[in-house]
């Protein structure tokens, strides 16, 4: 009876395993790799290395074959990888008629319209990779229990093992030992102190930077403000000042979902030559403010800040881009505008949960890049309709998710009493001084709390230290 139990058991496993039933795959999102990879090399290739590590991942064989030919291709300084480059090596390695031929690698190539989505399919092809290793493992050990000479001790903490090392291949540890940071640790510390680092990069607004230390890598920064009251300003100005300003130009990437490039750059060039944007539809502008224009073109035209106006931006998409930028134009800074616009890309049971995932998202991003990232956000419109308009924000008052003061390592309030600009005209004087404005650091990971007295001016929409307000950062423009 019980040999009879032992050869149903055997031949139940035997199905489970058959040679002949798949193991479990994705080819569509296999090709999808591959085609990205031929496409967009850089920074692809660089991508699925980073995620895949290797062409043992792939299910196809032709897949497998390609992707290591790619990589080969492109690790060889001497070598670009495009669709000729690619069959010329499959040749000599006697595998071109293998794979499927020259038409086939064409085919490949025009089968994805956009790479966008590359990190997604690497993210498929590894979870198929992770399921078929531990069927094989299982099926493996399923057999080995038959065996009833095997010490159970041993084989169980051999099966263990096993089942651990298909976990986490390919996945490094997070868990650092304190005694092998600690060196490293101490070593910047020193290098920060001898000024051979910056802790952050700066704002360009010296009493903020006072309190936050500037933009530091791998911090999420959330800029918040109730609708009109200058965020995105605030945000181009800090662009402007991380790009042309702090001692040497950095590369800046900025992701608007509201503006087009064009209203973007608009907005920096009249903020930094000091024209009021309307004065080019109104007929206000004066031949002689191109003296002012010109050179600030010029100027602009040496920088790198990358605009992306791409609206209902999702977090893969966003991750993508950034990736593509970090690696390809070393950016040291992203600011979006502004999270609510985002989507996550899944299905999810509420906009809270959905904006909570996009927020961690943006904090994972900031920390994989290590690079800071500036968001802003919008404020729930119930501040005005309980307190007034001329309340201050508080956390509570982040609009759609409690998710986003939690993801985030400094969070800044951009208040003033009231929309001067829309409520009344400005007289004279206030064209020329500004309007009072307040930023308000509610919250500060790293560091202390506190306000920067700031003042506008809404004709230029500029914000300056108003601690460090003088007269030579008045408008020269008369206001008659």
């Amino acid at each position: 009876m019980a040999d009879k139990k032992e050869n149903l058991n055997r031949k139940k496993i035997s199905g489970a395993i058959a040679e002949d039933r798949p193991q479990p795959h994705n080819l569509e999102a296999e090709k999808a790799v591959i085609a990205a990879m031929l496409r967009e090399p850089h920074p692809c290739v660089d991508i699925a290395i980073e995620l895949l590590h290797n062409e043992e991942v792939f299910y196809s064989h032709i897949h497998r074959e390609i992707f290591k030919t790619v990589t080969e291709i492109y690790n060889n300084t001497e070598m670009s990888v495009d669709l000729i480059s690619i069959a010329h090596q499959l040749a000599k390695n006697g595998k071109l008629e293998d794979i499927g031929g020259e038409v086939f690698l064409a085919e490949l190539y025009g089968s994805i319209s956009t790479t966008v989505n590359i990190e997604t399919w690497c993210g498929i092809v590894h979870e198929f990779s992770i399921l078929r290793n531990m069927i094989n493992v299982c099926s493996e050990s399923l057999l080995k229990c038959y065996d009833v000479e095997s010490d159970v001790k041993e084989l169980v903490d051999e099966i263990e093992t096993k089942i651990y090392d298909v976990r986490n291949k390919n996945t490094k540890s997070d868990i650092v030992e304190i005694r092998d940071s600690i060196v490293e640790s101490f070593k910047h510390i020193k290098k920060i102190l001898d000024k051979e680092v910056e802790v952050g990069i700066p704002s360009g607004f010296p009493d903020l930077d006072k309190l936050v230390i500037g933009f530091k890598p791998g911090e999420m920064f959330v800029l918040a403000a109730r609708p009109s009251i200058g965020k995105t300003s605030l945000a181009l100005n800090f662009i402007r000042n991380v790009a042309l300003r702090g001692g040497r130009p950095r590369p800046v990437a900025f992701f608007s979902l509201e503006m087009t490039a064009e209203q973007i750059t608009r907005r920096l060039l009249c903020t930094e030559a000091k024209i009021s944007e309307t004065s080019f539809f109104d007929g206000s502008f004066k031949p002689a403010e191109w003296t002012r224009l010109t050179p600030v073109v010029d100027l602009f035209r040496k920088t790198k800040i990358f605009i992306d106006p791409t609206g209902g931006l999702t977090i893969s998409e966003l991750r993508a881009k950034a990736r593509r930028l970090k690696m390809m134009e070393k950016i040291e800074l992203i600011v979006i505008d502004y999270l609510q616009l985002m989507h996550s890309g899944d299905k999810t049971e509420s906009r809270q949960q959905e904006v909570a995932d996009i927020s961690s998202g943006i904090k994972r991003l900031a920390k994989d890049l290590s690079i800071p990232i500036l968001v802003l956000a919008q404020l729930n419109r119930e501040v005005e309709k309980t307190a007034g308009a001329s309340a201050r924000p508080k956390l509570s008052h982040l609009r759609e998710s409690g998710a986003i003061e939690q993801d985030a390592d400094i969070v800044a309030f951009l208040h003033r009493d009231r929309d001067e600009t829309k409520n009344k005209s400005l007289s004279k004087e206030e064209m020329k001084n500004g309007v009072d404005a307040l930023l308000i650091v509610e919250k500060n990971r790293n560091g202390q709390t506190g306000t920067v007295d700031l003042q506008f001016f809404p004709h230029r929409m500029e914000f300056v230290n108003k601690s460090k307000f003088g007269d030579e950062d008045r408008p020269p423009e008369k206001f008659e």
